[in-house]
């Protein structure tokens, strides 16, 4: 891609940070569907809410996943943090999504062009895609790079009160994840299934 892209003019920003901001503006039980690896250790570390759902070894799933939340519970806002690289796994839910167009789905794709986790090699996309032109020629209008932390925060408030799925793609860092997931996939459900309020405690 082109070095003059909306994608290239924008702040290469931290995922932690940008994580963090978007935890402090959840007042109303929100949702959030972390990707694996990084994108999830950070969700961890910004704020463990009974409410997150913590992705293991799938990749390419949070937003699928927080679309059938989306529909399960429309009066809910859901958000899904995704990399780059994962999102490459699974770039059809983007016009599924579009398709459905649940008003209360927000996608917030994390990209620093490389598989981190695996040791930064190059994703195929890094030098050559523009993930807001893939995202809007998919059928999602709503898309955006965000320029800065400022901007990134403008965009989510935005997407509280939208009316159609919002997908914000942010360039950032190479800084790996802040602490570590509880890898337990049946607390993470249960304790997901609780804050949705679709499972009773014991």
């Amino acid at each position: 891609m082109s070095t003059n892209t909306p994608a290239r003019n924008t702040k290469v920003m931290n995922r932690f940070d940008l994580t963090s901001r978007l935890v402090a503006k959840l007042k109303h039980e929100e949702a959030v569907v972390g990707g694996i690896g990084n994108t999830n250790f950070d969700l961890w570390a910004a704020g463990h809410r009974p409410q997150n759902f913590y992705m293991l070894g799938s990749m390419g799933l949070a937003f699928p996943i927080a679309l059938g939340v989306a529909l399960a519970q429309p009066k809910r806002r859901v958000f899904a943090l995704e990399g780059d690289g994962s999102l490459l796994m699974q770039m059809g839910c983007l016009s599924t999504i579009a398709t459905q167009a649940p008003k209360n789905l927000t996608m917030i794709v994390m990209d620093n062009g490389v598989y981190q986790i695996t040791g930064a090699q190059p994703t195929p996309a890094a030098a050559v895609a523009d993930i807001v032109a893939i995202a809007q020629g998919s059928g999602l209008a709503n898309s955006a790079w965000a320029a800065d932390e400022e901007d990134f925060e403008r965009l989510v408030d935005q997407s509280l009160t939208s009316t159609v799925p919002t997908l914000i793609a942010v360039r950032i860092d190479d800084k790996p994840g802040t602490g570590q997931t509880r890898r337990d996939p049946v607390q993470i459900r249960e304790r997901f299934m609780l804050g949705l309020g679709v499972r009773q405690a014991l």
